[in-house]
């Protein structure tokens, strides 16, 4: 009788099929990210899972919280807590009322404040195990991709209840206890508290107080900025999709965006009108400048520049009506002038390679000092003067935070067997 000979494994060249590489329960196919309604942490989110390859592999969750009246001082609390204490008020109201009852808010607010969030699903930490346990032997593992503080507490409880069938990565430093997680991700500025610098700006008698209290180990990957979605890929459809607006425009064609202020870099309308002076000493060298607010940008801030710059026949301001030209203005931008308080829209736009100023980092404290500091050494961005010509092109090698951090991510699930289906 001859022998029955099994046909080899294929070839790498070939294409190796599952079974042939640690089986189908090894390869991640999708993904499930928690945000907490944050556009920045989302997008930091989104943008990690984009770089993975599983951009339409993934569905959001959100944590929510109760919002309106006496919600919006409780944001300190924890969440499952907030929740609970909003309930106990909604009930005293009921029971305060005897039956003279009109319809109570809604748990987010109600109003038109939770917009948005019929589309989205509520996180909950043992709904999502048991949906990673009963599909793994169909799907594999699950990458759970989760950022900003109110998901902590859900994203750490997934890993500990379904540690062999998920993949937990957390991004932004939750602050303590790191193995909690299987990766995390976050800015170096968020260890800047454990530097020499920051220990001689704290009482000593604070230093106990003070988070992070560990330098970061192993499986925590430090990036320079914030993640984001706009890779190459990106801005190349970007640019073919905004082109018949932004090609007819003079150039050269500065952006202009301005955020809001934060506890780490304080301003006002004292910002506001040094930014108007210094816009108008530079619109010679311009041939277009766009003005972009951010959704928080203050009253009182927009309103000065507003004023000064509306009617100047080389100023366009967006009016916030859709669509949002955000991803526009990165493709097509010459360069840019930002706020020093938003290290989401730094780091975007640094990730373009195209000359970005900043104006009032002279304001910003703390961490969000160093992180200013990084980038100037990296030569990534100037102080904007009000001296600069915006014809004079730099350029430095850009920002990729996001692209390391994903390879990053392959090789902490290559150390586990698994890998993200190509």
């Amino acid at each position: 009788m001859r022998p029955i000979r099994l046909p080899e494994p294929p070839s790498p060249t070939m294409g190796v099929p599952e079974i042939f590489e640690g089986g189908a329960y090894s390869v991640i196919r999708r993904a499930v990210v928690i945000g907490n309604g944050s556009p920045g942490s989302e997008n930091q989110c989104i943008g990690l899972v984009r770089a993975l390859g599983l951009s339409d592999k993934h569905v959001l969750y959100r944590v929510t919280r109760p919002r309106g009246g006496i919600n919006e001082w409780l944001h300190w609390l924890p969440v499952s807590l907030h929740k609970k204490l909003d309930n106990l008020i909604r009930l005293i109201r009921i029971y305060s009322r005897r039956g003279k009852l009109g319809p109570l808010p809604l748990e987010n607010g109600g109003g038109g404040s939770s917009v948005g969030l019929a589309s989205v699903l509520e996180a909950d930490a043992k709904q999502i195990v048991t949906m990673a346990r009963q599909t793994y032997e169909k799907d594999g593992p699950l990458l759970v991709v989760a950022s900003g503080r109110d998901t902590i507490s859900i994203a750490s409880s997934i890993r500990r209840l379904a540690s062999e069938n998920v993949f937990v990565i957390q991004i932004q430093h939750p602050r303590s206890q790191l193995n909690r997680f299987d990766l995390v991700i976050t800015p170096r500025h968020d260890f800047y508290a454990l530097t020499p610098q920051a220990q001689e700006q704290v009482p000593r008698f604070l230093h106990r107080w003070i988070t992070p209290r560990e330098p970061p180990d192993r499986h925590v990957v430090l990036t320079l900025g914030a993640l984001h979605q706009f890779d190459s890929a990106a801005l190349r459809s970007a640019a073919a999709a905004w082109h018949d607006e932004f090609a007819p425009l003079p150039k050269p064609l500065l952006v202009v965006n301005i955020g809001w202020p934060t506890g780490h870099c304080r301003y006002g309308a004292d910002l506001a009108k040094q930014l108007t002076a210094s816009l108008l000493s530079i619109l010679a060298s311009c041939g277009t400048v766009r003005i972009y607010f951010s959704s928080r940008t203050p009253e009182k801030v927009s309103k000065v520049i507003v004023k000064e710059l509306a009617d100047n026949p080389k100023v366009y301001i967006w009016d916030d009506q859709e669509p949002n030209p955000h991803m526009g203005h990165l493709a097509w931008a010459d360069a840019f002038v930002i706020t020093a308080d938003s290290v989401s829209l730094i780091s975007e736009a640094c990730s373009t390679g195209k000359p970005v100023y900043v104006m009032g980092a002279e304001r910003c404290k703390w961490k969000l000092s160093d992180f200013h500091k990084s980038l100037r050494e990296r030569g990534m961005v100037r102080p904007f003067t009000g001296s600069e010509d915006i014809a004079e092109s730099w350029s430095y090698p850009p920002l990729n935070d996001t692209a390391e951090a994903a390879n990053r991510v392959r090789e902490a699930l290559s150390e586990r067997g698994w890998r993200i289906r190509p």
